[in-house]
């Protein structure tokens, strides 16, 4: 142990650099596998701060730009007055042989009312101990080298000369954007809150305007990214363990990016879209449980919740309100708590402690990376009807779109040959994916499974912390934890009991303070509903709204990954 913490520490590289803004001030850098240490020396005292690695997401090496005429040039301009550009520009300052290398971070911190943020900062080192500044370059390229080196997690032993090949990265992401998502800021998140971030990562992208419902489904049958285009795909054996997926929240609820910075200690507010970026750029991920949802006319595999009741009448009926952001789901739920509904049917449900019929290891790949995932295969044909193609002017390059684009990312706007269009020519597509464990939707039940039956304000299941970013549903609730947690409120409940767990979801007491009969919060493998169809209501799957009448679903462990901060 002793050994590995020295390694930690060991100094990789060091140098001493002057401050460009202060007189007799010097910070001596030192790169170690922890991160960057800085030690700042002055006439009063000495500080030292250390970086870490993990708290990195780029560095680049940058060049002083050329002064307007007319300026007063300094020999070591003050950082407030630097200005830089790549060595490739035409604007480079001939006169300045310094090497700039800009360290982008966001260090986690902790506020004196104990709140947690990350805050960005960037170091910039000056290197300018060579009279040429081909020779500097070359210093400030052999940090960087490292620095990229150490984020990736790669062995520093051998850092291959610096050449246009090994300078280029490896990774590109697929990036699907909603514009509609939300309050409509769907473009304007992407382009403020996150493509800085990829450009300071110096991550390459293919950007995907998506156009209507399902569009991303289409996409992904190609390129592999959400999990029903996964699914569609004849190789989602292979894709569904080597593609992780992220979500950046822009929408209304923002259940699965809550969740996992939830899941994973990160802090979410007032920054949502920072832990979602980060998790994008640092090629961090893990697994997570994925659920098999079965209706009548369709199969698809959710991520993050199944609902019959209130809070989907809440999430569909909202729709309305869209404008509102958020606040569309507090406003409705005042309007439902006064004209409350109840639905009649029946509820089966098979509990944690009843093991489905092919136990976790059997389709759990995460448990042993190296072994070939052999999941047994299932063909599900699902109708699709009433597909629209994508007209071009939809594409982020047009008029009405505000972006600027990273080095060797494109735009594009799906419109050409198959992309746009997830049947190629099929009325029918096929829904691969791992074959159910339960009962087909029309079989009968195995004694095992319990029953209730009666009438119900709401059935709503969850595999995931957060239904959205204010609401933690199952506190107790993982990423990969094999469970979905399953809350039932009887008709019984009052409006005075479920205006306390709707004020309760905000902070998860509805979940500790269970003393009220009618509504109850369980650990369960798979639910069955079956809804009195002499009636009508909503059912949701992920916060989309479904088909009314049976549906079923079942817990697959670890079947997906996803990226985490």
């Amino acid at each position: 142990m002793e050994i590995k913490v020295d390694n930690l520490n060991q100094t990789l590289l060091e140098e001493t650099f002057y401050v460009l803004s202060k007189k007799n001030c010097v910070f001596r850098v030192r790169l170690t596998r922890n991160g960057l240490c800085l030690v700042k020396e002055s006439e009063k005292n000495i500080k030292e701060q250390i970086i870490p690695i993990r708290d990195i997401v780029g560095c680049r090496c940058l060049r002083s730009k050329k002064q307007p005429k007319g300026c007063t040039c300094q020999s070591i301009p003050h950082s407030s007055s630097l200005e830089v550009v790549e060595d490739t520009s035409g604007e480079l300052d001939d006169s300045d042989i310094s090497a700039y290398l800009y360290v982008y971070a966001y260090i986690f911190q902790i506020s004196k009312s104990s709140h947690k943020r990350r805050e960005r900062t960037i170091i910039t080192l000056r290197f300018r101990s060579f009279d040429r500044y081909e020779d500097n370059h070359k210093e400030a390229q052999k940090w960087r080298m490292y620095i990229k080196k150490l984020i990736k997690g790669d062995n520093v032993a051998n850092i291959l000369p610096i050449t246009s090949n090994n300078q280029k990265e490896d990774k590109r992401l697929l990036i699907l954007c909603n514009p509609k998502s939300g309050a409509g800021k769907g473009k304007q998140i992407f382009q403020q809150k996150v493509v800085p971030i990829l450009q300071e990562a110096e991550i390459s992208y293919d950007l995907h305007m998506t156009k209507h419902a399902n569009f991303a489904r289409g996409i992904l049958e190609w390129h592999c990214g959400v999990i029903n285009g996964i699914f569609e795909r004849w190789d989602w054996k292979e894709a569904i363990k080597s593609v992780p997926i992220g979500v950046i929240p822009g929408g209304s609820g923002n259940g699965l990016a809550r969740s996992i910075a939830h899941h994973c200690s990160e802090p979410y507010l007032p920054s949502p879209t920072l832990p979602s970026a980060l998790a994008a750029v640092r090629n961090n991920f893990a697994p997570m449980d994925l659920v098999r949802v079965e209706t009548t006319p369709q199969i698809m595999f959710s991520f993050l919740s199944v609902g019959w009741g209130l809070l989907s009448d809440i999430d569909i009926e909202s729709e309305r309100l869209r404008m509102l952001g958020g606040q569309r789901f507090t406003v409705w739920s005042v309007a439902r708590l006064i004209g409350l509904r109840s639905y009649g049917g029946k509820l089966w449900y098979l509990p944690t402690d009843v093991p489905l019929t092919i136990p976790k290891e059997h389709f759990s790949y995460q448990s042993n990376p190296g072994s070939n995932l052999d999941l047994p295969a299932e063909v599900h044909l699902e109708t699709q009807t009433g597909r629209e193609r994508v007209d071009s002017w939809y594409s982020a390059n047009s008029r009405k779109s505000m972006y600027f684009s990273a080095t060797g990312s494109s735009y594009q706007s799906t419109t050409d040959s198959l992309i746009g269009d997830s049947s190629h020519g099929r009325d029918r597509p096929v829904v691969h994916g791992p074959a159910s464990q339960i009962p087909c939707l029309t079989a009968p039940l195995p004694t095992s499974w319990k029953c209730i039956s009666g009438r119900f304000v709401m059935v709503h299941a969850s595999y995931q912390s957060h239904l959205g970013e204010d609401c933690l549903f199952a506190p107790e609730a993982r990423l990969n934890d094999g469970k979905i947690w399953l809350l039932i409120v009887r008709a019984g409940a009052t409006r005075s009991q479920l205006l306390h767990f709707l004020l309760g979801l905000s902070t998860g007491a509805h979940a500790s303070t269970q003393t009220e009969a009618p509504i109850e919060l369980i650990p369960v493998n798979a639910f069955r509903i079956e809804p009195d169809m002499t009636e009508s209501g909503y059912m949701t799957v992920d916060g989309e709204h479904v088909q009314y009448g049976c549906i079923q679903a079942e817990i697959f462990p670890e079947l997906g990954r996803v990226m985490v901060p």
